[in-house]
């Protein structure tokens, strides 16, 4: 398959305001609603605090300036694969789609899906296992939803984004109602944080970074947007000023509303204020609209993930039938299918611990930056490999930019791997389990790209 165009019979239909739908409506997420108390923790100033946060949309804003120049020149449903696989090699391309298929991408949406469970429970309890119970229903719900078709999932994306707009924007409304109770509600007795600058700044990207996850997804787009040489930069680049520009106005409010020591001690920022401003019914409003965010996130993880497998069934003969796309739906339906198997699978592995959504970040995020580093560095591969190529979006300020990205992905390999102790050594090893899938996948047809 040409790297270059999306493959015969798949759909091109999607327009920028789909495209930026699914990249915001998968960005600002569950993430906003539980990630600034542990922010703000490893912060020793408001100033700090805002600074990370702008330090957030900068790396975000760097990779999608990097992403715009690959998914525009190479406009490809697989996305990082088909990148990792240009530059470096089909078995670098095949250890990745292992790794998103089993590491990154399914223990995000496993993860999300803990949060939506939670959340839902209280809503609706389903007994002693129930918030798992919802975590599972709704991973094969939207996974069903996905395999009818794009169309009803991306305007069900739509809907979802806007819901999940709505939903900041009436938190930040009522905290505004609620004046500085928050604060001093909350103030005392919270103690600075007592770690090194360098430890501070690492932990707090980590945590920052995993609120602005999902950015890159868009790239899986790519195949079927409509002009995807024109669409593509303005996806991302739309994409990533509505996101900073959010994320900024959120967080100003938040340390207006509970300042940096009380938003320290906050459990959950937005049932506190809710509570505050709107009295005893405001946890069932903020569950339906958390629940709500969650479905946003997971529906538009699912809708790009697929997307990967069925570029791997496209590379690998002995993996062809991953390639499936159905002319009925429009939709990758085996690839759909088997994502959300591998993702029940990991919604039972993480029921097994204490807290399912710290395992399942432990999980993922050293892998998934470590692959953030090679695409970075695929930038300068691809364009001494291809010096020829029409780029209709170069990337500005070249080699400071992607240098700037990569050097950021590295530090966050670092970090994320600090924090995630044993449960990045469980992402790192699974990783490894793929390698002989090289070996099987070479004696079956695999090739590097001519």
């Amino acid at each position: 398959m040409s790297a270059a165009a999306p493959a015969q019979g798949r759909p091109a239909g999607l327009s920028v305001l789909d495209g930026v739908a699914v990249l915001v409506g998968v960005v600002i997420g569950i993430g906003i609603f539980g990630f600034p108390p542990l922010v703000a923790q490893h912060a020793s100033s408001p100033a700090m605090y805002i600074l990370l946060w702008l330090a957030g949309g900068g790396v975000m804003l760097l990779g999608a300036l990097c992403y715009a120049e690959l998914g525009s020149t190479y406009p490809d449903s697989g996305g990082e694969y088909r990148y990792l696989t240009l530059a470096w090699g089909a078995r670098t391309g095949l250890m990745f789609a292992w790794a998103r298929c089993t590491v990154i991408q399914t223990g995000a949406i496993a993860a999300v899906a803990f949060i939506y469970g939670d959340y839902a429970q209280q809503l609706l309890d389903l007994g002693a296992q129930g918030a798992t119970l919802h975590a599972a229903l709704a991973v094969v719900a939207l996974t069903a939803l996905n395999v009818a078709g794009t169309q009803p999932s991306k305007r069900l994306q739509i809907v979802f984004t806007a819901i999940t707009v709505t939903a900041l924007v009436a938190v930040v409304v009522a905290g505004m109602l609620a004046g500085d109770a928050p604060a001093q509600a909350l103030a005392a007795n919270s103690p600075p944080p007592q770690e090194g600058l360098a430890s501070m700044l690492g932990l707090g990207m980590v945590y920052v970074l995993l609120t602005y996850g999902g950015w890159n997804e868009s790239a899986y787009l790519s195949g079927e947007l409509r002009d995807p040489a024109r669409n593509m930069s303005r996806v991302l680049l739309i994409g990533t000023a509505v996101v900073t520009s959010v994320y900024l106005l959120a967080n100003i409010a938040l340390l207006d509303m509970f300042g940096l020591q009380g938003l320290r001690q906050a459990n959950a920022v937005g049932a506190d204020v809710m509570q505050i401003a709107a009295g005893p019914y405001a946890a069932v409003l903020l569950s339906l609209l958390v629940c709500c965010t969650a479905l946003s996130t997971i529906n538009g993880t699912i809708m790009t993930g697929a997307r990967v497998y069925v570029a791997l069934g496209d590379d690998v003969p002995a993996l062809r039938r991953l390639g499936g796309w159905s002319a009925r739906g429009q939709a990758p339906t085996r690839a759909l299918l088997v994502q959300g198997f591998i993702t029940l699978a990991l919604v039972g592995f993480g029921a097994l611990a204490d807290n399912g959504v710290q395992a399942m970040v432990a999980y993922t995020a050293p892998v998934f930056w470590f692959f953030m580093l090679l695409v970075a560095a695929s930038l300068w591969r691809l364009r001494r490999l291809h010096p020829d190529r029409v780029r209709p979006f170069s990337v500005p300020l070249y080699p400071l930019t992607p240098l700037l990205f990569a050097l950021s992905c590295a530090g966050l390999v670092w970090s994320s791997a600090r924090y995630a102790g044993i449960g990045a050594l469980v992402g790192i090893v699974v990783l490894i389990a793929g390698l002989p899938l090289i070996w099987i996948a070479r004696g079956k047809g695999l090739r590097d790209p001519g």
